[in-house]
């Protein structure tokens, strides 16, 4: 395959005016983990900026003012949403020493206490007198069949 020489003088001019890249673009950025919380809850934030040495800033109204600092690469930090946080969505704003930003979107929900699952069972966990009629029935069917087994050898024998 043929390069024409207008791509790749096009090329050489973008290397050499040291364009930048989508990774570098890229290289700013803020993550919560989880985006979506109930109020009260935990979240981690995750961020990167161009120098990850140097400790950044991270604004929510929810949350106020969070430092994240340098941690394997990354700059992070975890912070506790207030609990009196009412539900929606909060903008993040990552602010960078040396002048990069980013956003993110923090969604708090209302906190739902779960409510108690279906009362089942049987068996032998019933209580009271409806588990002794389940375990005695039990017993009696057990014991026909093995009355009706031993009958049934009886018969072969004699026949």
């Amino acid at each position: 395959m043929r390069t024409s020489v207008p791509a790749a003088a096009a090329a050489l001019i973008l290397v050499l005016l040291g364009v930048p890249s989508g990774a570098r673009a890229a290289a700013v950025f803020v993550e919560l983990n989880p985006s979506t919380v109930p109020a009260g809850d935990e979240l981690s934030i995750r961020a990167s900026c161009e120098d990850n040495l140097k400790a950044a800033t991270v604004t929510a109204e929810p949350i106020g003012s969070v430092t994240v600092s340098p941690e394997f690469g990354f700059l992070t930090a975890t912070v506790r949403v207030p609990a009196d946080t009412e539900p929606g969505d909060y903008p993040v704003a990552l602010r960078c020493q040396e002048g990069g930003a980013a956003t993110s979107t923090l969604h708090v929900v209302a906190g739902v206490e779960p409510s108690r699952g279906p009362a089942t069972g049987g068996g032998g966990t019933a209580g009271g007198a409806t588990g002794s009629m389940l375990i005695g029935g039990g017993l009696l069917a057990v014991l026909a069949g093995l009355g009706l087994g031993f009958m049934s050898l009886r018969r072969r024998r004699l026949g």
